[in-house]
């Protein structure tokens, strides 16, 4: 069964505090103990010299051991709380899963 990529891009409102920024992704991190088959949890700033991030300056990638995980995740009322914890600061956001055979 193939594997599940979550990718998120987030570009924060200028006045989002870095302090806010360090919460929102302990709080995604907290995620990997409280949903079902996230199998591996990595986020932060954005950190290439190849500069192609558009206004982008944050993201994340889960990797779900299951589509079948992921789509009980996305409603999951703990991954419902973090993003009210997260929409207000956000301008900008992209979300985009794609199918690893690989991992």
């Amino acid at each position: 069964m193939p594997k599940i990529q979550h990718m998120v891009l987030f570009d924060f409102k200028e006045e989002t505090t870095p302090s806010t920024i360090d919460n929102i992704f302990q709080e995604l991190a907290g995620l990997k103990a409280l949903c079902p088959g996230i199998l591996h949890y990595a986020g932060g700033a954005y950190s290439s010299p190849e500069g192609m991030n558009g206004d982008f300056t944050h993201g994340f990638l889960m990797t779900f051991d299951s589509s079948e995980n992921r789509d009980i995740y996305l409603p999951h009322p703990e991954h419902e709380r973090v993003k009210s914890i997260i929409l207000p600061h956000i301008k900008n956001v992209i979300a985009f899963d794609c199918e690893d055979a690989s991992v």
